[in-house]
């Protein structure tokens, strides 16, 4: 998966917002004020991509015993987090489903009343 890529799915689900609240390279999706992926721009740059995302615990457990790329998340609550590598050997396909689910996730732990302000937005 190419940065473009990447930021154009995440940007395409409902109510995400991009940030920089940590630096200028720290880019960052939030659905509903809350985060969902995090990824480097200058890990980008020097072909060592990776993202955050959020992950249901019991599967991320899984998730890092099949995958050499996906580890506990850098930086963050290692339980829910997972860092993922995005360095060609996970298809497209399974990265957005990862991506979905982080999204999912986050959107599940808002107040109902974000939640339906988000699913009554238009995009």
């Amino acid at each position: 998966m190419n940065l473009d890529t990447f930021y154009e799915y995440c940007l395409s689900k409902k109510g995400v917002s991009e940030h920089f609240p940590f630096d200028e390279d720290t880019l960052v999706f939030k659905v509903g004020g809350k985060m969902f992926a995090l990824s480097s721009l200058s890990q980008w740059e020097k072909n060592e991509a990776s993202v955050n995302l959020k992950c249901d615990p019991d599967r991320a457990q899984e998730l890092r015993a099949e995958y050499d790329e996906i580890k506990p998340g850098f930086h963050m609550s290692k339980v829910h987090w997972n860092t993922v590598a995005l360095n060609g050997n996970l298809p497209d396909k399974f990265v957005k489903e990862l991506i979905d689910h982080s999204y999912e996730l986050v959107f599940k732990s808002l107040t109902k009343k974000i939640q339906n302000e988000i699913i009554e937005l238009e995009n």
